[in-house]
Order: C-alpha cells, then structure tokens, then sequence
C-alpha cells in the first residue's frame, strides 16, 4: 500500500503522460484539448489500482474557479490542477464524475483562467466536450475577484444556452448584463 503523498505523485506523473495526447485547434489556442473530456478517476484507477479507491482526487486541487448549486442541492464545479511541468489543467466534477478538460500554460502570455471562461461560456461548453444547459444555479461561488469577467461569461453562457429566462427576476430591464448582475448578486449571498 503506497502512502498518500507517493499516490498523488504517481497519480501526477499519470496526468502529465496523459494530457500529453492533448491537441491544440486555432479557436482554442494557447489551451489544449483532449479528444473528449477525459475521466480522471481512469487516470486514478489505472495508476493506483487496489489503492484507488482510499485515494481523495480532491487533493489534486489547486484552486475552484466556479461552484454551482440548484435549489435541487445537484452540484457542477469547475477547477484546476497546477502540475509541477508548468501546466493548468482545467477539470469539471458533478456528483457522479471528474472529467479533464482542456490545459494551459500558467506562463502564457494569454491569461489562461479568462480565455478558459470566455471560451466557456461561448460554447456554453461544448469547446471542452460538455454541454451546460438547463436553468441557472441558485447559488454560485468563485476563486474569480473580477466581478466584470464572471458577468461575461454568465452573460454569454446564458445567451448561448438559453438560459435567459431562469436569470430574469420578473423585472423587465432593456439590456440583459443588467439581469445578469443582479441575478449574480443573489447566487453569490450566502446561505
């Protein structure tokens, strides 16, 4: 039985082998994209083998960019591990699975976070392989202090995947950012 630090290791070493693979296409670039999202727990799995099940791949985790909740108490989370070789790479959870989804350089010249996001909520994820649809969350949290860019990118992955009418709250405002900030201001409210 490996100790938890020789498990995260090998589990990292498993991760830089694996985004190896990872291509870049023109719209994307300076980020790298797997063919489809990869599962991080078949990373895990087949690293560690009998000891991946008492492994936490939370404690890959660097940093949450974004944490979403509905009324339903169902769970998406976007985050990223730092890898020793330089690299970002971007994962997304829900309650049944990890996924990767696209890296970056964390010296680019191009900050990553943003384009990642703008990207994002362009596609309303399908860049990246996912699809994000259905209402807004009830409750958001992010690492992200630039209020301005979390407003973007809500704005464009409303717009894009037709969410409008869940961020509306009854209001009739001529410019849709308007309900996006005050929708944001409640999701981020505590409680």
């Amino acid at each position: 039985m490996l100790g938890r630090r020789d498990q995260k290791v090998r589990v990292l070493q498993a991760l830089e082998r694996s985004i190896a693979q990872f291509r870049t296409r023109r719209e994307l670039w300076p980020l790298r994209v797997p063919a489809d999202p990869l599962p991080l727990d078949d990373i895990i799995q087949s690293t560690l083998a009998e000891d991946a099940a008492r492994f936490d791949p939370r404690s890959l985790r660097s940093r949450s960019l974004l944490h979403f909740t509905w009324d339903d108490e169902t769970t998406w989370e976007l985050w990223l591990i730092a890898l020793p070789n330089g690299l970002k790479v971007y994962c997304d959870s829900d309650p049944l699975e990890s996924r990767i989804l696209a890296t970056g350089r964390r010296d680019s010249e191009i900050e990553t976070d943003r384009l990642f996001l703008e990207l994002l909520g362009e596609s309303a994820g399908e860049h990246f392989g996912i699809g994000i649809s259905g209402g807004a969350p009830q409750r958001v949290r992010s690492s992200i202090d630039d209020t301005g860019m979390l407003i973007d990118f809500f704005v464009d992955l409303f717009e894009v995947a037709g969410m409008e009418a869940s961020v509306r709250d009854g209001t009739t405002r001529s410019d849709f950012r308007e309900d996006v900030e005050h929708w944001l201001e409640r999701a981020r409210r505590p409680g």
